[in-house]
């Protein structure tokens, strides 16, 4: 009564949208993942900006801010 000729394509149709659909958020997902994982850590800028002004107010010596900043780059 309802089969016009177009139900298996209509099938088709819709389990390749779903596919398509699943697909993409499965890639948003990924690409969200990844993009955090090389993200660096808040923290560290704050704590350069805090090494650079100790430094040019003479708080700490040349070697100590060398030595610092090696140790926050490497983090």
């Amino acid at each position: 009564m309802w089969d016009d000729g177009w139900s298996a394509g209509g099938w088709l149709v819709m389990s390749l949208m779903m596919l398509i659909f699943w697909a993409l958020v499965g890639a948003g997902v990924v690409w969200l993942v990844r993009g955090r994982r090389g993200a660096p850590s808040p923290g560290v800028g704050e704590a350069r900006r805090i090494l650079d002004e100790r430094f040019a107010r003479g708080e700490i010596s040349e070697d100590d801010f060398r030595q610092r900043r090696d140790l926050l780059s490497v983090q």
